[in-house]
């Protein structure tokens, strides 16, 4: 089983008045993430930088970490990474 880490910028968006997951972008590393998740946050209302551990081979989800939040996040956005 080979682990790898993936950094993801989550963006969210307004719609029909709600906010909801919107694009993801991947960055080559950790800071990468941070500051682009920041840079992002100024021209849409949300964004978190992610760190997202998978089995390489099966795509099985082994654990993500929020590393930043800028703006507006969901209440229950930590909770449905981990499942619950």
């Amino acid at each position: 089983m080979a682990l790898k880490t993936t950094f993801v910028v989550q963006t969210f968006v307004i719609k029909r008045k709600r906010l909801v997951p919107g694009d993801r972008e991947v960055a080559p590393t950790e800071s990468g993430a941070l500051k682009k998740a920041e840079a992002m946050s100024g021209r849409l209302p949300g964004t978190a930088a992610l760190k997202v551990v998978a089995d390489d081979e099966t795509g099985e989800l082994e654990s993500a970490t929020i590393l930043g939040q800028f703006g507006e996040v969901p209440d229950d956005f930590a909770e449905s990474l981990t499942g619950g």
